[in-house]
């Protein structure tokens, strides 16, 4: 019998009221595990326990904190072809790309690890005399994290890693399409020189575990990564306690591809960005928008890109493009395929599913022609392997069509033109901008983050992280007698 993988409850692995199983979506016959599902009773335990544990951990020395976030990091990167190709085997990303995002997910760590040592305040002399000022940030308390499945490791990552280095206490929901991701990193921190109950895996639903944390008045705050209409609940859920809230939502990347833009460079940048990850990322390049004089060049060759893009199993050398999360995402993404099709787009290839040698949730990337900004597969987040090619005439057009979405996340240029590259920079109105580059944002030392219903409150990542998992106190001091 497959061995139940439990929660982690204030220092304690437990069983839970009930399990689910994890299936591989390369091969349906594959079962990855079988997962605790926590109660109310154990999230309350849980969350009782990380007050007082906060408080414990908050008063460890510096490097303390530091070499427990060290060991995390530094055990992902050495075990990361290990935990990537777990990670692969339950979500379905190429093993290649299931490797990078556990080493990277290490890195977070190390440098959250160093982010220990540079907790720096500031002096100032009142305008009163004899009066100094101190201002430093403290720990916001007991966060609740929310991780999303499509990059089970390193957003995870990137919440648990400054939160612990500011030294708050987290309690962590993972998705529960990737909760063996989640218990490996679980696994890694239960082992750390760190207080029982700062740290608790409590998996679950979101309707049962995931409404009863973010409506918790003992939370202090709540990072959650996934969808629009998750985000507006646990803001309004949030806003009753005054809990401190970070979201990172949807969106609908936009490429402007420009007459002069490097057409190989471009093909590739819009293929990395349409298609990596399966489509299935909040950074995807959904929309390409491309210059009326380089349109058919490049739509020439972004077709013959994509049909020979190698769709397969997530473990099997030269698998370009993996399946699909699970049934009901490939159920949405080829109700999009039919949806652009009613709208008037033509598929010019792929956007069907296909088998292979294991049953699984394969799909073929799909590119949409003869597209307009007003359609429905350019307004909503597919998070599918689709992506609609948009002909514009001009630079001014094309970044107005840039701009013309309620998302904000990332966009990109593709252009041989400095100039031009460093207008698109100050106008396109969204978080990350890339130049030449496919969309995306994944370095860990600098802040990311969106506009509009891409993201609200603080940034994530980097120096940006301190302004959501600390919060400010200023201490006035009489140095002296005061005049």
């Amino acid at each position: 019998m497959t061995e139940t993988k439990l929660n982690y409850i204030a220092g304690q692995w437990v069983a839970g009221e009930s399990v689910i199983e994890n299936w591989n979506p390369s091969d349906l016959s594959d079962l990855v595990g079988v997962f605790a599902q926590a109660n109310a009773d154990q999230l309350d335990e849980a969350i009782a326990t990380a007050a007082e544990a906060q408080r414990i951990w908050a008063s460890y020395g510096l490097e303390r904190k530091q070499a427990v976030l060290n060991a995390i990091g530094t055990e992902l990167m050495a075990r990361a072809e290990e935990l990537g190709t777990l990670l692969s085997r339950e979500e379905g990303k190429p093993q290649a790309e299931g490797k990078g995002e556990v080493f990277r997910a290490g890195q977070f760590f190390t440098y959250s690890a160093a982010e220990c040592l540079r907790q720096l305040g500031e002096t100032a002399d009142s305008v009163r005399d004899g009066i100094e000022i101190d201002i430093r940030r403290e720990p916001v308390g007991v966060v609740a994290v929310i991780s999303p499945w499509n990059f089970p490791m390193a957003t995870a990552a990137w919440k648990i890693a400054p939160a612990l280095c500011y030294g708050n206490a987290v309690l962590w929901k993972p998705a529960n399409l990737t909760p063996a991701s989640a218990v490996a990193l679980t696994e890694i921190i239960a082992r750390q020189d760190i207080p029982e109950g700062l740290f608790s895996l409590v998996m679950g639903s979101g309707r049962s575990i995931g409404q009863r944390l973010v409506e918790s008045p003992d939370i202090n705050a709540v990072s959650f990564t996934g969808s629009v209409p998750v985000g507006r609940g646990i803001a309004a859920a949030a806003v009753q306690n005054f809990t401190k809230i970070q979201l990172e939502m949807g969106s609908k990347n936009a490429l402007a591809v420009m007459e002069d833009a490097d057409l190989d460079l471009a093909v590739s940048v819009a293929l990395g960005g349409a298609f990596g990850g399966t489509g299935q990322k909040c950074t995807a390049s959904s929309r390409l928008i491309v210059h009326a004089a380089i349109h058919d060049a490049f739509v020439e060759k972004l077709v013959e890109g994509a049909k020979a893009m190698r769709v397969g199993h997530a473990l099997e050398d030269g698998t370009q493009i993996g399946p699909v999360v699970s049934d009901a995402q490939l159920r949405e993404n080829l109700d999009y395929v039919a949806l652009g099709q009613s709208e008037g787009a033509e598929l010019a290839c792929g956007g069907t599913r296909v088998e292979r040698a294991t049953e699984g949730y394969f799909m073929t990337p799909g590119v949409f022609l003869n597209t307009t900004n007003s359609m429905r597969i350019n307004r909503e987040e597919m998070f599918a392997p689709l992506t609609s090619v948009i002909k514009v005439g001009s630079y001014d057009e094309a970044l107005s069509t840039v701009n013309d979405t309620r998302f904000g996340l990332t966009s990109g240029i593709v252009t041989r033109s400095l100039a031009r590259a460093t207008h698109f920079r100050r106008n396109a109105r969204t978080g990350v901008v890339t130049v030449n580059l496919p969309t995306a944002g994944t370095d860990y030392h600098v802040p990311f983050g969106g506009r509009g219903e891409s993201s609200y409150g603080p940034r994530e990542q980097g120096k940006a992280a301190a302004e959501f998992y600390t919060t400010v106190k200023t201490a006035y001091i009489c140095a002296g007698e005061p005049a």
